[in-house]
């Protein structure tokens, strides 16, 4: 158990600040936090916009579909890389020798956050692909349709001191009724088919244009976390991790710099009682299908 002078004070446990995420981990103690899921910026939004009116019906989507191209999400390749390295030193720092860290990407910055893990000795446990068999096609016929995401879960131990928690029992048990890859009562595989819609609750108070579906988030919380747990999202977003963690009975602290998703996310915790429909009572039906990409 840690120490009560490495806790997270009350009055920051579940609550979502407005603050720069560096910043904001510089003012909690170390060791202190059980869960990092971090979501950090891809750095994609280069070349010329992309959208979708939905005019097409295409099975499997639903709304319309905009390429993200945000200011936050457009640096150069070495001031990306300081960035990575300078929140990933202080995830690092304020994450307990019993804690571990997910951190999303894509083509576009998965080889930075692997290089930076490495460089600050934070053993990678896994390299997990989310395939999203429901994603957007490429609509340039100029490339493959980009259909996964990349995540890295990673501890601080080392090789020698792997204390992090992993749920083994736990993850074969569950069904994931969404997943055609993975099995009921069998060891989880690192290619975790997840369609990224979300359902309406998720979408009900706004949406961000990045957004991760609960299911996911679930997954990584409910493997790498037990009840109580603090579980750090140093950027939130429209909320999603910190929505999960508060659905599964753990505690969470989110760091947002935009005012527009902090007022999002508050409001979906405010209102978040009960697990969506498709958590609850999943089934293998209309969850997006391949059809699409001819």
């Amino acid at each position: 158990m840690t120490d009560s002078t490495n806790a997270v004070p009350d009055d920051l446990r579940n609550t979502i600040l407005q603050k720069n995420c560096i910043e904001g981990m510089k003012e909690l103690p170390e060791n202190s936090v059980d869960l990092v899921v971090a979501d950090p910026p891809y750095n994609l939004s280069k070349g010329a916009d992309w959208s979708w009116d939905n005019e097409v019906d295409l099975d499997g989507f639903g709304g319309d579909w905009d390429k993200t191209m945000e200011n936050w999400d457009d640096m150069g390749l070495e001031e990306y890389a300081g960035f990575t390295q300078s929140w990933l030193s202080e995830a690092k720092r304020v994450l307990k020798p019993t804690g571990s860290i997910w951190t999303f990407g894509s083509y576009h910055n998965i080889g930075i956050v692997n290089m930076v893990y490495q460089m600050l000795g934070v053993e990678i446990i896994n390299e997990v692909i989310w395939f999203k068999r429901n994603a957007f096609p490429n609509l340039s016929g100029r490339r493959f349709t980009a259909s996964h995401e990349t995540l890295l879960w990673g501890h601080t131990g080392g090789p020698d001191n792997r204390e992090y928690t992993f749920n083994y029992e736990l993850m074969k048990s569950l069904p994931f009724p969404e997943d055609n890859i993975n099995d009921e009562e069998k060891q989880v595989r690192t290619v975790w088919d997840i369609p990224n819609n979300k359902s309406s609750q998720e979408l009900e108070y706004g949406k961000h244009p990045t957004q991760k579906p609960l299911r996911v988030l679930e997954r990584l919380i409910l493997s790498a976390s037990n009840e109580g747990d603090l579980c750090l999202a140093p950027f939130a977003g429209s909320g999603s991790t910190c929505v999960s963690a508060k659905l599964n009975d753990r505690d969470y602290l989110g760091f947002e710099t935009e005012s527009e998703h902090v007022e999002l996310a508050r409001e979906r915790l405010k209102n978040a009682k009960e697990k969506p429909d498709q958590l609850q009572n999943g089934t293998s039906e209309n969850q997006g299908t391949l059809n699409q990409y001819d």
